[in-house]
């Protein structure tokens, strides 16, 4: 990949992001000018869409863990939350997948990454390690319990995003 192709691809996902934040209706924006010329096919997209989620939602783990060393669980149901807040599109396009993956493989993708998503909420939570057989299951109890007090997502209806006070202020309310 030269570099130019690589900041293509960034520019492009960027754009998928702001559509799929704008929309979000959980349906992969592939309508996206470029789409197809950076991307091999919609899984890989998704792949694209699933690594920003997890890196994002890691570096927000850490982040809240400074504020909250005590409350490891806390922080990390926190941490979800907040890049949920972030990032709805990415997450509605994540779960309308899970729910209904279309294919075997991408099945398997998206089981493969909530298992991992899962193993990272557990051992940051404090709660298992990362070859401890039950990680997982502990994870997804913390993701439902994320999602249990989350408020609902509405669309924007424009593809406008949030501005940095706009969504500090969100955070605080939240």
């Amino acid at each position: 990949m030269t570099w130019t192709s690589f900041h293509r691809r960034g520019d492009v996902l960027r754009a998928v992001i702001a559509a799929a934040d704008a929309r979000r209706d959980g349906v992969l924006p592939t309508d996206i000018d470029g789409v197809g010329a950076v991307f091999a096919d919609e899984r890989e997209v998704l792949g694209a869409l699933q690594l920003k989620w997890h890196t994002r939602l890691a570096g927000r783990i850490e982040r809240e863990q400074l504020h909250q060393p005590v409350d490891l669980p806390g922080a990390v149901v926190r941490a979800w939350q907040l890049t949920a807040a972030e990032l709805p599109g990415v997450r509605a396009v994540l779960d309308a997948r899970r729910a209904d993956p279309g294919d075997q493989a991408t099945a398997a993708m998206m089981r493969t990454s909530a298992a991992k998503e899962h193993v990272l909420l557990a051992v940051m939570a404090g709660l298992a390690s990362a070859s401890d057989d039950r990680a997982a299951a502990v994870g997804a109890r913390l993701e439902e319990d994320a999602r249990r007090t989350l408020p609902a997502a509405a669309p924007t209806g424009t593809g406008e995003r949030a501005s940095l006070l706009e969504r500090l202020r969100a955070a605080l309310v939240a």
